[in-house]
């Protein structure tokens, strides 16, 4: 049984979400509509919002997923977009400083290989004056400007609901894969102000959480 799990299909572990097969279930973090969400987000703070960049760990298979609805959404937007692929933390660097003068903001798709970087994806972005979109709080936390995503302690209430199902005799494979149902928006008014951005009030009042 899974409770966070980016691409359930991509990673084998299920035949489908609505039919897994096998001997296990449980939570995905899939959920298609959450980036056209961060694009909407990032143009409410971002005044004349025209380029994005998408930093890819172009070797994860769900953070490809996140890319190509990313790219879907910024077409319905209007907006240009910059590829920005990474294997290794040694690209990290490499790929913001390329970024310079290219984009206005940075869309980082999640993965293990950047959550492990949090701290050095969000000093350099914000060193290149790029306000960025995370899919967690962590990386709001470490300096990121604004986060939305899946609420983790809710889908770990769930999964527990799930284990109660499968000790009172439900079978993991006719229980289909869920996905998250609650959202966090985070701000950090700190980086919000180094970045010389004016955050709305009214865009205050919906954040789940506002660092300060």
């Amino acid at each position: 049984m899974f409770a966070a799990v980016g691409d359930p299909i991509g990673a084998g572990l299920v035949a489908s979400l609505a039919r897994p097969g096998g001997n296990v279930t449980g939570l995905s973090l899939q959920q298609p509509d959450t980036a056209s969400k961060r694009l909407e987000l990032l143009r409410d703070v971002v005044p004349g919002l025209r380029q994005v960049a998408i930093m890819t760990n172009v070797d994860n298979a769900s953070a490809m997923i996140d890319m190509r609805e990313t790219l879907t959404a910024a077409r319905t937007f209007g907006l240009d977009t910059v590829k920005s692929e990474i294997r290794r933390p040694e690209d990290i660097a490499t790929a913001i400083d390329g970024l310079k003068g290219r984009a206005n903001a940075l869309y980082v798709c999640n993965d293990p290989l950047v959550a492990t970087n949090r701290v050095r994806i969000s000093t350099l972005a914000l060193g290149a004056r790029l306000p960025t979109m995370f899919n967690a709080e962590e990386y709001v936390e470490v300096g990121g400007l604004m986060s939305y995503g899946p609420n983790f302690p809710d889908l770990f209430r769930r999964a527990a609901e799930y284990v109660d199902k499968i000790l009172r005799g439900a079978k993991p494979t006719d229980l289909p894969i869920e996905q998250p149902t609650k959202f966090d928006l985070i701000v950090n008014l700190t980086t919000a102000k180094t970045l010389g951005l004016t955050i709305p009030e009214s865009f205050l009042i919906r954040a789940d959480r506002v660092i300060e």
